[in-house]
């Protein structure tokens, strides 16, 4: 098998699980966000210690640990970087546990969007009028959608913004997904852990010898299994590719929204999904004609 067909089939199978994701968290859906947040951080910070001692790569960890506190600079990146992705989890779980996975759907479909825009912002990123086009389309869809609705899609736009800023976050900390994962769930651990302890203690806890307590353990394989998959795969296939099956995850929720959560679908949503959509494809052509015009330049140089 080619190396980029095996890319693909990793980094599709990641995408696919993610989209799944929210079939996982309903079975703990009459569990808080945060409660279930709290177990996600512990379980997943274990789980990228087993791993990274099976990969025997210890030594690099406790290095690159050791290199976080010589610089302020990464330290900060690092530590905003676990309180932003912490966000987006328990919005993305709330979400679920809602009956609002068209929402999680949504905000996966604008999250490429606002980390573009987050690029202009902050990283002085220039785009061409076809880009500016495919944002406009983004934000005139959330727009037609709190007209209609009378409130803004919180939840979409929040998961949006703080994975966007989470990207934006790790672009200022070199570190590879293994590492950047145990570090960032190792310093908002001890806050999640009193959380944890403090539940247990006053008896509202979830934890236990039951099949819940098993399925908040299994959150941890529920967040590495992926970004491992992802891992493996990003690195074999081109970046276009990787822009391509990202939207594997939010249509499988959203297919997951409508058919199997029954959740409703108007002439609202359709309608702000579609100016979504062709923002997204506008986007993606003008993104696949760069990297072509990069691509041939190379060739000729």
């Amino acid at each position: 098998m080619s190396e980029e067909r095996l890319g693909t089939i990793y980094t599709a199978s990641a995408y696919i699980l993610w989209g799944i994701l929210p079939l996982y968290w309903k079975l703990v859906e009459h569990v808080s966000a945060w409660e279930i947040l709290a177990h996600r951080i512990v379980w997943s910070f274990i789980i990228m210690m087993i791993i990274i001692w099976f990969l025997r790569r210890w030594s690099l960890f406790v290095e690159e640990w050791r290199d976080i506190f010589v610089y302020r600079k990464k330290l900060f990146g690092i530590t905003a970087a676990g309180i932003v992705i912490s966000l987006n989890w328990v919005i993305f779980i709330w979400a679920v546990n809602s009956d609002r996975v068209l929402d999680a759907s949504l905000g996966y479909y604008i999250n490429p969007l606002i980390s573009i825009l987050f690029g202009f912002i902050f990283l002085q990123e220039r785009f061409s009028k076809i880009q500016w086009v495919a944002i406009a389309l983004a934000f005139a869809g959330v727009f037609y959608m709190t007209y209609n609705f009378g409130s803004v899609p919180w939840a979409a736009l929040g998961m949006a913004i703080t994975f966007g800023l989470y990207g934006l976050l790790k672009k200022t900390v070199d570190l590879n997904a293994i590492f950047g994962l145990a570090i960032e769930t190792l310093i908002v651990m001890p806050i999640a852990l009193i959380y944890i302890f403090y539940l247990e203690f006053e008896g509202a806890g979830a934890m236990g010898f039951s099949l819940e307590g098993l399925i908040l353990m299994g959150t941890g394989l529920a967040t590495a299994i992926p970004l491992l998959l992802f891992g493996q795969g990003a690195k074999r296939i081109p970046l276009s590719l990787v822009g391509f099956l990202q939207y594997f995850a939010p249509t499988i929720m959203l297919i997951l929204g409508v058919f199997l959560f029954d959740e409703a679908f108007t002439e609202v949503h359709a309608i702000t999904f579609t100016l979504i959509w062709l923002g997204l494809v506008l986007y993606s052509y003008e993104r696949f004609q760069q990297l072509r015009k990069m691509k041939r330049l190379n060739l000729e140089g």
